[in-house]
């Protein structure tokens, strides 16, 4: 309860002083993508229970001459680009903390068809609120294989604490300024989740 406190807090004060940034990229996204200016999706919160998450858009919808819609990669803008180096496509989330769905610090929040991907070690990332940014993303970020990335989340799970929620808010600024580890070679950011080839999925 005392963090999701802080978490709300914390969030309504960054829309009010960041409310002329979110403008201003709104804005730009609007005239470089056109709308909607969010994109929206479900995504995996605390108890495995799903929540429309928030982004500024950073790919347009092109597709081939077939109609399928073109990769990530393909469909990623230069102002997108841009909005991810830096993060700020990230801040529309502040609304997801403020409502409850997500809180400042936690594992990133993932797709639904992934949980029946997960091993039931990994499947613990949901046992804290997804956060907009993590152990996992101080640690490397998208440059860590997925294994590594769930094996972060679970540590943060056995480890959680106000101490460590703020060491991982002042190190995600400085990681922020240096843009490490924003995608993986050849991906937009990461590629799809596909399980666990080597371990069992019911039980490790």
């Amino acid at each position: 309860m005392f963090k999701t406190l802080i978490d709300r807090s914390l969030a309504a004060l960054g829309l009010i002083i960041l409310s002329p940034l979110l403008l201003a990229l709104a804005w730009l996204v609007s005239v470089r993508m056109g709308m909607p200016v969010l994109f929206r999706q479900t995504r995996i919160g605390r108890g495995e229970k799903p929540f429309t998450f928030l982004k500024f858009r950073t790919m347009t919808d092109a597709r081939d001459s077939r109609g399928m819609r073109l990769s990530d990669k393909q469909r990623l803008t230069a102002l997108g680009l841009l909005l991810r180096s830096t993060s700020l496509d990230e801040l529309p989330q502040l609304w997801n903390v403020l409502k409850g769905d997500m809180s400042l610090v936690g594992p990133r929040p993932l797709l639904p068809e992934y949980l029946a991907r997960y091993s039931m070690h990994q499947r613990r990332r949901h046992e804290v609120k997804p956060g907009i940014t993590g152990w996992a993303q101080i640690n490397g970020r998208n440059a860590l294989s997925w294994e590594e990335k769930f094996d972060h989340d679970v540590w943060y799970v056995e480890h959680q604490s106000l101490w460590l929620d703020t060491k991982i808010l002042w190190q995600t600024v400085l990681k922020v300024f240096k843009r490490e580890g924003v995608s993986q070679q050849g991906h937009a950011t990461m590629p799809e989740f596909l399980g666990n080839p080597t371990q069992s999925r019911l039980d490790e």
